[in-house]
């Protein structure tokens, strides 16, 4: 059977409707039609300096979502490759569009109640210009701010990808992207950065997203792969084959590269915190990766290639929320602590019937975690070793709140999607694959194992 053939076979299985080009074609109409307003309340002047720092993190954070396309798209198999990297892409058209119209807004809208933000302060980016904002902005104009923190909104559904590859339609993982985006994310983004937020009264500290971004995406992820249930191959107990080692090397590289921007951009200013936040996110990850593959090595293990990716992830996601409040050293223990945690939950749960596909939920749920109780107990000033326990008490009530709201509202809506849309392919598409039946395009090293397959079936 030809490639053409294995294309034309899958052209019945295919499922999409008008809606979503409806959908955009109505915001861009909307776009069109709309004016913006100027601002109802502005700061000080420019620093240029900020500015200039802020667009280059602003930059930096945007590769990492391709740098996770090829970080996940390496680690699934030959024939999920393209659907798995494309999945990360698409997330940051949509969810761009997204946080134009409505999600900036519930994100650092005006506080209704320290609950969410008002819909309408910055709906359709209007009163999002040049000027300065006295909370969120100080000194640089808030349009840059919204732009640095929709990349953090991008790359949140992106990372929950992994636990689900290799058997989501790809229209129901857009309509979950939404959801996910306006009823977890922002809502988190609210409580834990916004000045009127209650988590952030609260005192919570999460310099650059260990909660907002990493334990609700872990825990999303979590759900997910309960929800969609085993892969056969997870049932059948076959050994998963990573396509492609050398891109998970390289989307690690982007990752760490990006996640400078991630850490030390979150200081919003060219200052002396983001130079920390610069060094611990280094010196974190450095630890973490070596932690691992020592871990592994005293458990009769070999040293791998994946184990020293994952395990730099991993102190990247233990570090971010603490980057800037914590010192070098202490960012070795977290980054030291945070891998050895992770790599025992990985093994727990290669153990179990869950089937997290990249695990996600042990490397950012568990990492997420980790990072948040430490960055409580090592925090400068206000941390548990510095004589003040309510920051770690508060971030024991902040670990169990998020992680019970970030799981059941997930779950939630994962059930709403499989509503609207079935959320997991049939058996003959995941048998293909889903470069083929959800996309009908393929790397050329799986080409045989489709046709074989089909040519089984024909």
């Amino acid at each position: 059977m030809t490639l053409a053939a294995v294309r034309r076979k899958t052209q019945r299985i295919r499922e999409f409707s008008a809606l979503p080009f409806l959908s955009i074609a109505a915001v861009s109409v909307l776009g069109a039609s709309f004016r913006a307003a100027p601002p109802r309340i502005t700061g000080g002047p420019i620093n240029t300096g900020d500015l200039a720092w802020m667009l280059t993190a602003t930059g930096l954070v945007l590769l990492m979502t391709p740098g996770l396309s090829f970080f996940y798209g390496g680690m699934v198999r030959t024939k999920n490759v393209v659907s798995t990297m494309l999945q990360s892409f698409v997330a940051m058209a949509v969810i761009s569009i997204l946080w134009i119209v409505v999600g900036f807004s519930l994100a650092f809208g005006d506080s209704v109640h320290g609950l969410i933000g008002n819909p309408a302060t910055y709906f359709m980016f209007t009163r999002v210009g040049m000027a300065t904002h006295p909370d969120l902005a100080a000194t640089i104009p808030l349009v840059m701010f919204a732009l640095f923190q929709l990349k953090f909104a991008i790359i949140t559904p992106a990372l929950i990808t992994g636990s689900f590859a290799e058997r989501v339609r790809f229209t129901s993982y857009l309509l979950f992207m939404c959801l996910f985006s306006v009823f977890i994310y922002c809502p988190l983004a609210h409580w834990t950065w916004h000045p009127g937020g209650f988590l952030h009264r609260m005192g919570v500290l999460d310099f650059a997203g260990g909660t907002v971004v990493h334990m609700s995406a872990g825990f999303a992820a979590l759900a997910g792969a309960m929800t969609l249930g085993r892969r056969k191959i997870h049932l059948a107990s076959e050994t998963h084959m990573p396509a492609n080692i050398p891109f998970v090397l390289l989307g690690t590289g982007m990752l760490w590269f990006g996640w400078f921007g991630f850490n030390a951009g979150s200081a919003l200013s060219a200052s002396g915190q983001a130079a920390m936040a610069f060094a611990t996110t280094n010196t974190a990850s450095a630890a973490a990766a070596l932690a691992w593959i020592f871990f592994d090595g005293m458990r009769g293990q070999r040293p791998s290639a994946l184990g020293a990716c994952v395990g730099a992830v991993v102190g990247l996601v233990a570090i971010t929320p603490a980057a800037g409040y914590v010192s070098i050293g202490e960012s070795i223990f977290i980054g030291t602590v945070a891998s050895v945690v992770s790599n025992l939950t990985v093994h727990w749960k290669s153990r179990s019937t869950i089937d997290d596909t990249l695990d996600v939920f042990p490397c950012h749920g568990v990492g997420g975690m980790v990072g948040m109780l430490l960055t409580g107990v090592f925090a400068k000033d206000v941390g548990l070793l510095s004589g003040s326990p309510w920051t770690f008490l508060a971030h024991c009530f902040a670990l169990v709140f998020v992680a019970v709201f970030s799981f059941a509202g997930s779950y939630v809506l994962y059930r709403a999607t499989d509503l609207i849309i079935p959320l997991r392919v049939s058996d003959e598409q995941e048998e293909i694959g889903l470069d083929l039946s959800q996309h009908g395009e393929v790397m050329e090293e799986s080409v045989a194992t489709p046709e074989r397959i089909l040519a089984k079936t024909a």
